[in-house]
């Protein structure tokens, strides 16, 4: 099963057990890549479940400003030997992100538009991926628009079909539905949302996300994502 119990999280998943024809077992390796919300969710014991995983590295995609406990949070820290790494895809002082991608923050829309507007955030939290040992989590606030775009890129450039990558994607909006809007620091519209608000909802991005997934060899490019990096997250999902 992909779906990770560590207590005090949800939404979250191993990015293994997705068919690729790029892996001689066919399908993506497990235990190398988790995706998930916040970190500071994790209670002692979700870092304990954690570290069974085989957890060793984060790559948290958030701003500065965005990481801490929160009121509500459970008093935890991480265990000693767990780097973790300050990657963020967002720039939300750049004017023309601001304009063009704060409106539909919570949709796969923006991330075509992140891509193009900041490549090189983008880059640098793959490079971090690249460069973490096997184990890792990448991770945002909810684990489904920032952690969604990167989960997206690496999957599809493990040559996982833009099917499963739907898939993965509508699992977390799921996931993340109904929930309290604990996991931003503004509202989440998403967290009240009905089964059938989820489902209009997918319906309605379902497009954006096959784009974007058939897109990786036009992402990869414009980001500049040189060949050795991208071997080694295609390595890092698909190689036993």
């Amino acid at each position: 099963m992909r779906e990770l119990s560590w207590e005090g999280g949800r939404n979250l998943r191993d990015l293994g057990g997705l068919p690729t024809s790029l892996s001689p077992t066919g399908e993506t390796v497990w235990r190398r890549v988790a995706r998930g919300p916040r970190r500071e969710l994790l209670t002692q014991r979700g870092w304990a479940d954690a570290s069974t995983w085989g957890l060793s590295f984060i790559v948290d995609l958030r701003g500065a400003d965005e990481v801490g406990e929160r009121a509500g949070d459970p008093h935890s820290t991480p265990p000693r030997d767990v780097s973790v790494v300050l990657a963020p895809t967002e720039d939300q002082s750049d004017p023309e992100f601001r304009a063009v991608c704060l409106p539909i923050l919570d949709s796969p829309e923006y991330w075509q538009h992140n891509v193009r507007i900041l490549p090189h955030l983008i880059r640098g939290s793959l490079e971090a991926i690249a460069a973490s040992k096997p184990g890792i989590l990448v991770h945002c606030g909810a684990g489904r628009d920032r952690t969604g775009m990167i989960s997206a890129l690496l999957l599809a450039n493990a040559g996982v079909s833009s099917d499963d990558i739907l898939t993965d994607y509508a699992a977390s909006v799921r996931a993340m539905a109904g929930t309290e809007p604990q996991t931003h620091p503004t509202a989440d519209r998403q967290a009240s949302w009905t089964p059938a608000e989820v489902n209009s909802w997918l319906s309605d991005v379902e497009p954006f996300v096959r784009a974007f997934a058939a897109s990786i060899e036009a992402s990869m490019s414009r980001m500049d994502v040189d060949d050795t990096t991208r071997a080694q997250l295609r390595s890092l999902l698909t190689q036993p």
